[in-house]
């Protein structure tokens, strides 16, 4: 195929992403999973690339694990995401910036709905108009986070602190990019690089000097599939998945995994876990699990960020060798204080400092 052609042909799986001025909603999951994450990111935007992104402390869950759980009715979730749009609407926004992967398809799922059915729309805002007396205006724009941190990856490149790049041998860190379902997988014009080739981590690891590690079951789910956790008796489908791509890219030999999905690190991070205790096994290099990241701990990284800032604290597969392997300055007697006290201790011993 001729160059032109393949540049024609990559037109179609871009999309349009704000410059400034974004509204931007946290999502439930990722404050409790790795909540550094949500501070970094608003850290890079305001403080490293001088945007302007406000948040509403009246925002609330957009009920998506509900509704996708069958437990919340679609226009129930709808009412709520119509709320929403009207603080967004009221603060005076018009580009929406979703944390979570979930938050974005469902918001997409909805936009998509009222576009093909406005009667539906129609009935959407005089529910929300009859609870809460408020209006909307549909987002002029709507990304997903890691779409602009995607954005703007040169930028950060070009404050960097630390490359992708092996200390010891000057080669390019081996990095997997695992995408969130939701992203791209409902919508896949509504994610850079459609579903087959999405590019929105790749782009980052590539500008930032990493390589992009190709594999089998790259675009196979991390086991989260809501239902195979949040049932019990499901969890066991939900860790043979994940396991099912741990031993598809442990002979590529990757350094690090880079996920943009809230569900998607905690469960590639701790199945890893748990797959230690259960059969003493590891995907990494020595003994050593592969360490994974969401992209703003990775932006964070490369920017010089304290790693416990950014909460890498809060993994369960050890991120240290990454670090070193980079090169990062830190501290390891830092890793556990908090507000002065070392909460790495026993109970007793923790009360004898307090």
């Amino acid at each position: 195929m001729k160059i032109e052609g393949k540049k024609a042909i990559w037109k179609d799986y871009q999309k349009e992403i704000a410059e400034d001025k974004f509204y931007y909603v946290r999502s439930c999951v990722r404050q409790n999973f790795f909540p550094g994450s949500e501070t970094a990111f608003l850290r890079i935007m305001r403080d490293v690339l001088k945007k302007d992104v406000f948040e509403n402390p009246c925002h609330t869950t957009c009920t998506g694990i509900g509704y996708h759980g069958d437990i919340v009715p679609v226009e129930t979730t709808m009412t709520v995401v119509a709320r929403q749009f009207a603080l967004m609407t009221e603060s005076g926004y018009e580009n929406l910036l979703p944390s979570c992967i979930t938050s974005f398809g469902l918001y997409t799922e909805i936009l998509d709905t009222w576009h093909h059915f406005p009667e539906v729309e129609e009935k959407i805002r005089k529910q929300l108009r009859k609870a809460t007396g408020r209006e909307f205006k549909v987002p002029k724009n709507l990304a997903h986070a890691s779409d602009v941190i995607y954005k703007f990856r040169k930028e950060i490149s070009a404050k960097a602190k630390y490359r992708l790049i092996n200390k010891n041998t000057g080669e390019p860190l081996k990095v997997v990019d695992h995408i969130g379902c939701h992203y791209a997988k409902m919508f896949p014009s509504k994610g850079v690089g459609g579903a087959e080739y999405p590019y929105v981590l790749a782009g980052m690891v590539e500008e930032w000097g990493g390589q992009v590690i190709d594999y089998p079951e790259r675009r196979h789910c991390c086991g989260f599939g809501f239902r195979q956790y949040l049932i019990q008796a499901n969890r066991g489908f939900s860790i043979a998945c994940s396991k099912e791509k741990f031993e598809s890219m442990k002979p590529y030999k990757p350094d690090m995994i880079i996920t943009n999905c809230p569900g998607c690190p905690m469960f590639l991070d701790r199945w890893q876990y748990v797959i230690n205790e259960m059969e003493g096994k590891t995907y990494g290099a020595d003994g050593e699990g592969i360490p994974v990241f969401t992209y703003e701990e990775v932006a964070g990284l490369v920017l010089g960020f304290d790693p416990w800032d950014l909460g890498l604290q809060m993994h369960q597969t050890d991120c240290e060798p990454l670090l070193r392997k980079i090169g990062i300055e830190y501290d390891p007697e830092a890793k556990y204080v908090l507000n002065g006290v070392n909460t790495n201790v026993n109970a007793s011993t923790y009360l004898e400092v307090r």
